[in-house]
């Protein structure tokens, strides 16, 4: 057992290797977020125990139902491959308390009931296979163990809880080699750090992976956030957006039953796009189907999003500075209709500009960057666009349809400037015609 430190030790430390730590996450940027327990049977909502009152001995019976196919990681593997993918979180153990792995500390798990395997293993391995990294989701809540309610209020139940979880998450980082990220979820029925003892036991989980990175759930920053089905970035830190593909759940829907709204390849690489130029990453969610496949409306979407990141990955992996991209407009022609064109993300003396609307004209003007520009290309094909610089306005020229991009419609042209680019605030703007200033 290591050495406990106090709170702010401990937060020093960490800060201390965080960027050693985070450099892989910092480049990858878009990772792929798996929920499958056995509420996917049900095929309505993850919190369907909860939600619908279930009575723990009646839910238990879906764990002999629950018989995913051989190999169905190995699928969601690839598929996060194929999408440009560089890491995978998957839900261990969701809120209703049953391991997808042979715990000892937990019976209630895949091992015992069901499939009879490792569902975590085959995780585990699909991953090192399409050398993705790994990240285990861990609730902190448990439905199903007897302590997960009395634990807020008896100190004794509330001890044996605090063990368990500690033990379960000892387990997973003990057993399966090196794990790269560990995703905590909903810390209840506790709502202080001190009813979790988060400072000890993220310390004891940290000396078995000393290079892990933990999110912000167990009442502890640690190394980032985690805004939900929102992308907004956090001031000064790193963050991660976790978003559902169908809006409805996390976990599997039916869609022969329901018609669920799904994100098409356009909308995923506007988030891809806010995500890289606020400095972070996209964990977008899939609910496999209860046999393991991934529903049909994920796949097509994704593997577009990965060829077309295939040719245009340079404006969204890596470091992206902290650029402002809702304070650069585009316009087309005359009729700017501002920030609905394009957005914009930067690296260095880099700026590239994400065209949603190919220009009918041919002519795109791009307004509030200060620098000499050197010059325009397209990032997919290399080739160069004519320009012209008037101050605080660059006019893109002769723009034709055989540049416009052909897997999702959305084309990067990337400006290359002498050296440092500025932003130039929208209430700063000068007016182009009459010289005074507005806002957009």
């Amino acid at each position: 057992m290591p050495k406990l430190i106090s709170k702010p030790e401990y937060e020093e430390q960490t800060a201390a290797s965080r960027d050693r730590r985070m450099t892989w996450w910092r480049q990858a940027r878009f990772g792929m977020f798996v929920h499958f327990g056995l509420y996917t049977i049900l095929g309505r909502h993850e919190w369907a125990m909860a939600n619908e009152k279930w009575p723990i001995h009646e839910y238990e019976k879906l764990a002999d139902k629950f018989r995913p196919n051989p190999g169905a990681p190995k699928e969601w593997a690839k598929l996060a491959k194929t999408a440009g993918m560089k890491y995978m979180v998957m839900t261990t153990r969701h809120h209703e308390g049953f391991s997808l792995w042979n715990s000892k500390v937990n019976p209630y798990n895949s091992v015992n009931y069901g499939p009879k395997r490792d569902i975590v293993q085959e995780f585990v391995d699909a991953c090192r296979e399409q050398e993705l990294k790994i990240g285990f989701y861990s609730s902190l809540m448990d439905w199903h163990h007897p302590d997960g309610g009395a634990a807020a209020y008896d100190s004794t139940a509330r001890k044996r809880f605090n063990d368990y979880i500690y033990s379960l998450n000892e387990e997973l980082l003990s057993n399966y080699g090196k794990i790269d990220i560990l995703w905590f979820d909903v810390p209840r029925p506790m709502e202080h750090t001190e009813g979790w003892n988060s400072i000890e036991m993220n310390q004891r989980l940290r000396a078995l992976q000393p290079d892990i990175i933990i999110n912000n759930r167990s009442h502890l920053p640690e190394d980032f956030g985690t805004p939900e089905e929102h992308i907004t970035a956090e001031k000064d830190r790193d963050w991660e957006a976790c978003m559902t593909f169908n809006g409805l759940s996390w976990g599997y829907i039916d869609s022969k039953r329901v018609v669920p709204y799904s994100y098409n390849v356009q909308q995923i690489l506007r988030m891809l796009a806010t995500c890289s130029a606020g400095c972070g990453n996209l964990l977008l969610n899939i609910g496999p189907a209860p046999d393991g496949s991934v529903p049909p409306e994920v796949v097509g979407p994704l593997a577009a999003t990965g060829k077309w990141l295939e040719l245009n990955g340079e404006c969204t992996y890596g470091k992206i500075f902290n650029f402002n991209n809702l304070a650069v407009s585009a316009f087309k022609g005359m009729g700017g209709i501002g920030n609905r064109l394009c957005s914009i993300s930067k690296k260095e003396n880099t700026i590239y500009v994400w065209n949603w609307i190919w220009p009918s004209d041919g002519e795109l003007i791009i307004a509030g960057l200060s620098g000499k520009l050197k010059s325009v290309y397209i990032l997919w094909n290399g080739r160069s666009i004519g320009f012209t610089q008037e101050k605080l306005r660059i006019i893109l020229k002769d723009l034709s349809e055989d540049n416009c991009d052909k897997i999702a419609g959305v084309t990067v042209i990337v400006l290359e400037f002498e050296s440092e680019v500025e932003l130039i605030p929208h209430a700063t703007l000068p007016a182009l015609a009459s010289g005074r200033t507005f806002d957009i």
